[in-house]
């Protein structure tokens, strides 16, 4: 059964997919019925458009154009104009085995373009996760000037926090967003417009206070950590960290220092971040660490073991190409779900 806890206001959706789905670990691609199709790369153009001018899904197709074309990217994930690039072919949903991947479903929370989400595998089945986007409401976090605009820490943690989610709901588990807003959706713009909008699980207005706000996510997780008793859960923090404008960081992670299932967690991400730069990026060394911080409220005080990630330095240059393109945040929610898995998977 593949579960999805989203409560936008007022009602709870689950969806289960009962015999809809088999038992498959991973969707299987084959490419040699056809001659590879080819693109060149024209102006302004990134993965997710030229995918889409292609007729393709670019969430579902992501992974593999970067894998066909890995050693044609500059930085692991950006396109050189001019240059052709293999385009994965559109698959039959159907594995190896020739069986049916099975039907999908629509969560609107993810937005028009997003809300339909096919089931990948069921990795993941039994586990629930617990997401919780930094700031929020009437605290937009940290914010910078970006070509004339304000941009916000809230926003960008935001869409990667409901890429995050669709990952992992595509994996088989159960998930709920802590922090949730009824119109965002997953944007692919640059610049994210900011809003005050948002609210708390299950549709709680969030104080202006900053303990008051850390206490409400707490308590919203917390209840529903005893709800849960018994399964395995995991909380999952995003957040854009606040630096000097020269300070230029890798992606790091924190969790508890007595909790082990938490480092686990935290060592498993940090693990896939960093054989994926060594894969997509080989001429640049990971700086990003994992360690305790049990001093933090939200790490100190939830329930379920946990990793807390802070995803660039909103303030520096060369971190806000890795929050501000569209592709970097799904690449950085795709990153943390292989993490994720792998926690799962050797727990």
């Amino acid at each position: 059964m593949i579960t999805f806890v989203i409560k936008p206001f007022d009602v709870t959706l689950t969806r289960p997919f009962i015999n809809l789905i088999p038992l498959l670990l991973f969707p299987c691609f084959v490419f040699t019925q056809s001659p590879m199709k080819t693109a060149k790369a024209e102006d302004g153009d990134g993965i997710y458009s030229l995918l889409r001018k292609q007729g393709l899904n670019p969430i579902k197709y992501y992974s593999n154009f970067l894998e066909l074309n890995a050693d044609n990217l500059r930085n692991g994930s950006e396109l050189y104009v001019g240059r052709t690039y293999q385009i994965p072919l559109a698959d039959e949903g159907s594995s190896d085995t020739g069986v049916s991947l099975g039907s999908g479903a629509e969560y609107p929370i993810f937005g028009p373009d997003y809300e339909y989400v096919e089931p990948v595998s069921s990795r993941l089945k039994g586990a629930v996760y617990y997401l919780i986007s930094g700031h929020g409401g009437p605290d937009p976090g940290a914010i910078e000037r970006h070509n004339g605009k304000i941009i916000a820490e809230d926003e960008y943690a935001y869409d990667v926090t409901l890429r995050l989610a669709r990952e992992l709901l595509a994996n088989g588990a159960m998930v709920y967003v802590i922090i949730r807003d009824s119109n965002d959706g997953i944007r692919d713009e640059r610049t994210l417009e900011i809003d005050n909008d948002e609210v708390t699980y299950p549709n709680q207005a969030i104080p202006l206070g900053q303990l008051e706000r850390l206490q409400q996510r707490v308590g919203a997780v917390n209840e529903l950590y005893l709800k849960h008793k018994g399964a395995y859960q995991r909380l999952i923090v995003t957040h854009v960290d606040s630096r000097s404008e020269g300070k230029n960081i890798d992606v790091f992670f924190y969790h508890h220092q007595q909790s082990q299932n938490g480092k686990h967690l935290a060592e498993c991400i940090h693990k896939t971040f960093q054989e994926n730069y060594h894969r997509y990026q080989p001429n640049r060394e990971y700086t990003g660490t994992f360690s305790d911080r049990s001093n933090l409220y939200l790490v100190k005080n939830t329930l379920p073991a946990m990793a807390y990630i802070e995803i660039g330095n909103i303030h520096n240059k060369r971190d806000q190409r890795r929050i501000l393109d569209p592709e970097n945040r799904q690449a950085l929610a795709k990153w943390i779900s292989e993490g994720v898995m792998l926690d799962f998977e050797t727990r």
